[in-house]
């Protein structure tokens, strides 16, 4: 199976000889149900008056529905031609555009249970749209301010400022083992600089790299070299050369404080929007997660939401089930994905979250954790974990039950060992 995205190897050094089509809300992307735009929500903040606005573009300009990415933003589908400077006038008018040339590049995403990251997602979201240099970040460079409980930290990020006890934080490159330490008053500039580290990197790389991980060996980042950055910029840091990081899993859909509610495959209706606005009405906004989820502070009363089809229970089905748009949206797609994931959301529950993708891009695939990929082939689903393929099995639901219980995964590799172990027959 080719790596997903998120397994690019330095080994393999990424060269592109063009620029990033990631899309925006001012550069919209032509799919076969019309254009798309993808607006950045940092931190995934929205104010109950952004979130009706929202709506309001969605009925106007596109299909009526609103779709949330594994980024923590808000799409739009089905736009039709011509909309783009209207709909930008009212995105603008919500407060969505505060640089327009910056918006492609605002890719932060936070803790979403925690208020203490807040001033680091609006500060750092400030100091982004006043650098003319990071206008270079391709639009898949991400950050991830993470309160310390190793959520989002685990979500591949580029850039990881991580809450530590004692008023420090922790700024980490990449993947990197280790990390620079910070005061968490100077944790967004911080943030900031390895950004620019970042485009330095690349420009004397000239590989065009997009994300941290594919940059070439002899052009990676480096902790002592970022550590001596921020020194000679003025802030005070501290090379730690090992991290005990964190892991923490994302909140589970239920009405505890905060509410988290769960959209099937992160899609809603404008009605079903509506009813998530008028229950966030009263408190602090909403928050769009990563995981597709959306989290409002509190403990308001998630019976309207239910009403609307939304899950508000960790028991349901829906929990660790996600899909790429696949047909008719995508031309690219073999498969009806989402149709084909519906039909068997009850008959396939497991532990592990399972994916369903149209073609070899497995767009939308989970982050940072393990997870069963369903590959829509010539031939029907290609069942596979860990990169490795799964035997075929005629009854799909079965085969996916066992997957992402862990059952048909642990036969493969059974059936690996004895292999490679018994001798060989002449």
């Amino acid at each position: 199976m080719p790596q997903p995205p998120s397994a690019v190897s330095r080994d393999e050094p990424v060269i592109r000889d063009r620029g990033d089509a990631c899309p925006g809300a001012l550069r919209l992307h032509a799919a076969d149900d019309g254009y798309l735009a993808r607006v950045r929500l940092p931190g995934g903040l929205l104010t109950v008056h952004q979130a009706a606005l929202l709506a309001s573009a969605a009925d106007r300009f596109g299909d009526g529905h609103l779709e949330l990415t594994s980024r923590g933003n808000v799409q739009l589908r089905g736009l039709g031609d011509g909309c783009g400077t209207a709909l930008a006038e009212l995105l603008d008018a919500a407060g969505l555009l505060p640089a327009p040339s910056h918006e492609r590049v605002r890719n932060i995403v936070a803790t979403p249970a925690s208020q203490d990251v807040l001033p680091w997602v609006r500060e750092l979201d400030r100091l982004l749209c006043a650098n003319t240099r990071v206008t270079a970040l391709s639009g898949r460079f991400l950050f991830a301010l993470d309160d310390g409980r190793g959520d989002v930290a685990a979500l591949d990020p580029d850039v990881t400022v991580l809450g530590r006890p004692g008023g420090r934080a922790l700024v980490r490159l990449g993947a990197a083992p280790g990390a620079v330490a910070v005061a968490v008053r100077n944790a967004p500039r911080a943030a900031l600089l390895a950004a620019e580290y970042f485009l330095d990197a690349v420009e004397a790389a000239g590989t065009r790299a997009w994300r941290v991980a594919e940059l070439p060996a002899g052009h990676a980042l480096d902790d002592a070299g970022f550590a001596a950055r921020l020194a000679a910029a003025g802030t005070d840091a501290l090379r730690v050369p090992a991290v005990d990081w964190p892991s923490c899993a994302p909140p589970a859909p239920g009405p505890r404080d905060p509410l988290c509610v769960l959209p099937p495959f992160g899609r809603l209706s404008t009605g079903q929007w509506r009813v998530l606005v008028q229950v966030a009405e009263g408190g602090d906004g909403l928050r769009i997660t990563p995981w597709r989820t959306v989290v409002l502070p509190g403990t308001p009363d998630p019976s309207p939401l239910e009403a609307a089809g939304l899950v508000v229970s960790p028991d349901s089905p829906w929990r660790g089930v996600t899909a790429c748009t696949g047909r008719p949206g995508c031309a690219k797609s073999l498969a009806d994905v989402r149709a084909d994931a519906r039909a068997l959301v009850d008959r396939a529950r497991g532990p592990l979250p399972v994916h369903w993708s149209g073609c070899e891009r497995r767009c939308g695939h989970p982050r940072g954790t393990q997870w069963v990929d369903a590959l829509a082939t010539a031939d029907g689903y290609r069942l596979s974990v860990d990169g490795r393929t799964l035997p075929h099995r005629p009854d799909l639901a079965a085969a996916l039950t066992a997957a992402r219980d862990g059952t048909a995964r642990d036969s493969a590799v059974r059936k690996t060992t004895s292999s490679a172990q018994s001798p060989k027959t002449q």
